[in-house]
């Protein structure tokens, strides 16, 4: 029997049930085949968040730093655990799955998340520290320290970009990815903003960078209220790494878990260990760190 072209009508299944997509499986796999062509997109995709101020006319003495996080996803794993596991949490604490998980929301206690106790607040806060440390990602992240920071007139937020789009393609070239095109979503932040960032991000990969080389990256703007599941877990470990370095003495199981997740030089065989000045970039580097 020939298989069904695209143009064949849906065929009921044994329980006399049509297709929801459709044309049925097979005829979804021709239309896949046909429309796209075959090693233009990576297997990867990169969340992007911040913390903390970019801005460099005051300095919050109590946490002077901006931290740029990239959490990059193999979309397979992504679409099949990732996802699925954020909208199971949300349905289980929320009843819905439209609330938009937010650090800072989330900290402060504010709009939906207003606990009826400090226990359900960390029974909470160990069930989401829990999906990210099973959630398979790789974390790469840049922290400029503000305080030290000798390019006065720089937007640390440009500078932290560069820093961890090149480690991006470093990573990619260990994926053997970097002949294909990465997308990179980060949220909007403001018409001027964006703008000013897209050309940072588009001068970078034009070939200013440390690699002198194209990086095969293209920038994705999504509105604050887009409900992602990747941008909300980049969202969630921003801060902890922030933290790592403005309170280095102060326990913190949030970045505890984080260190297993970082680019490192290793290897994925060696995850826990050689992160530092690899995955996780300070700048300007503490004087105990050697530039790699």
């Amino acid at each position: 029997m020939p298989s069904p072209s695209v143009t064949d009508p849906p065929i009921p299944d044994e329980a006399g049930q049509f297709p929801l997509f459709g044309g049925g499986a097979q005829a979804g796999k021709v239309r896949a085949a046909a429309a796209v062509p075959d090693a233009v997109y990576s297997d990867y995709i990169a969340y992007v968040d911040e913390s903390g101020d970019h801005g460099l006319e005051s300095v919050d003495p109590n946490y002077p730093v901006f931290v740029l996080s990239f959490c990059v996803f193999n979309k397979h794993y992504y679409a099949r655990a990732v996802v699925p596991a954020v909208e199971m949490f949300k349905f289980k604490h929320f009843g819905h799955d439209l609330v938009v998980l937010h650090e800072t929301d989330i900290r402060k206690e504010k709009g939906s998340f207003r606990f009826a106790s400090r226990r359900h607040k960390e029974a909470f806060l160990d069930e989401l520290t829990d999906i990210i440390e099973v959630s398979k990602f790789i974390l790469i992240s840049c922290v400029i320290d503000k305080r030290h920071l000798r390019e006065r007139d720089a937007n640390p937020y440009h500078l932290a970009l560069g820093f961890c789009l090149e480690t991006l393609y470093e990573l990619m070239q260990e994926k053997h990815q970097d002949e294909r095109k990465t997308h990179v979503v980060v949220e909007c932040r403001g018409k001027k903003e964006d703008r000013e960032l897209e050309l940072e991000f588009r001068r970078v990969c034009a070939g200013d960078n440390k690699l002198g080389r194209q990086l095969p990256f293209d920038v994705i703007f999504a509105d604050k209220k887009t409900n992602s599941s990747g941008l909300q877990l980049a969202d969630l470990v921003a801060r902890p790494v922030g933290l790592s370095v403005v309170r280095p003495e102060q326990p913190n199981r949030a970045f505890d878990v984080l260190t297993r997740k970082f680019f490192c030089s290793g290897g994925r065989g060696k995850v826990g260990t050689g992160f530092e000045g690899w995955g996780l970039k300070i700048h300007p580097a503490p004087e105990s760190e050697r530039p790699r």
